[in-house]
């Protein structure tokens, strides 16, 4: 896999080439004209001076990531196709990864003007049980995935090791701050089911962000939301109070009862089915 990112995206975008890929996608002549003005505006710094400069696009303008956007759909989405057709890629703003067959195919990039960042551009070894080499790299992150070998089972349910996504340590990290910052387990005045109503569409978005591969790397951010469900509990019902462990069965009880109370647990239980989480090793969730 070819990891790379574009130095300076924002700051070295030719603006001939910004207004030629303008004009090939409208003929508008007032978007044309916002287009150019756009690109020649100063920008004004916080001391009051005006700058104004003669390549790439103000990284704070209200324009600035359509045009970016705009420039990397002709220049990598359209490049792609026509040079390399049976190798797929994701890109994101300022960021792609390529698939590539080989390390000579990884090594082989072209960009309309734009320079490589040299430190955030690396080739990765996707190692498997087919690909049994070794290199520095054998892992890289893309929006909040983590590629790299990981032990799975195929359809026929034989064991083996692929290079695949999961959810991100640091992207895990995120999350458990989100979470440190949400009240939870101070709110004595609202239910379980208010709680539900009101964090649930947060939940719902990590979960079917992350959780198409390897569920299992969920766990350490919704365990911590468990335990700051179990604080809850013990401060909201007397009979629990000072009984972490009851607090604990409590919570599991309703998970049980009421999977679609919360998405993760419903991805622990009815998703599958299953009258018990699946557990990775060293670890168990709450629920």
């Amino acid at each position: 896999m070819l990891d790379l990112d574009i130095q300076g995206f924002f700051d070295n975008i030719d603006p001939e080439l910004m207004l030629r890929a303008v004009r090939k996608h409208t003929d508008c002549p007032w978007v044309r004209l916002y287009m150019e003005r756009w690109l020649k505006a100063p920008v004004q710094m916080p001391d009051g001076t005006l700058v104004t400069g003669e390549t790439g696009t103000p990284p704070g303008g209200v324009g600035s990531p359509l045009r970016a956007n705009l420039f990397w759909h002709d220049t990598c989405d359209g490049w792609m196709p026509r040079h390399h057709p049976d190798l797929p890629f994701e890109r994101y703003a300022e960021e792609a990864v390529c698939y590539c067959r080989s390390e000579d195919q990884a090594q082989r990039c072209a960009a309309c003007r734009l320079e490589l960042q040299p430190q955030k551009t690396t080739i990765v070894y996707g190692k498997d049980d087919d690909r049994q080499g070794s290199s520095p790299h054998e892992r890289v992150d893309f929006l909040g995935d983590t590629f790299r070998p990981r032990r799975s089972k195929n359809r026929r349910g034989k064991s083996l090791v692929n290079c695949s996504p999961a959810a991100s340590a640091e992207a895990t990290r995120d999350c458990r701050r989100e979470l440190r910052r949400w009240p939870l387990h101070t709110r004595r005045d609202t239910s379980l089911e208010d709680l539900s109503r009101r964090f649930n569409p947060v939940l719902r978005g990590w979960v079917n962000d992350s959780s198409r591969f390897y569920k299992s790397a969920l766990y350490p951010r919704f365990q911590h939301l468990d335990r700051i469900l179990i604080r809850w509990a013990l401060r909201q019902y007397t009979r629990l109070r000072g009984h972490q462990r009851r607090a604990a069965h409590w919570l599991r009880r309703m998970a049980r009862r009421q999977p679609e109370l919360f998405a993760h647990w419903r991805l622990w239980y009815a998703a599958a089915g299953r009258s018990e989480p699946d557990e990775p090793r060293g670890s168990r969730p709450v629920p």
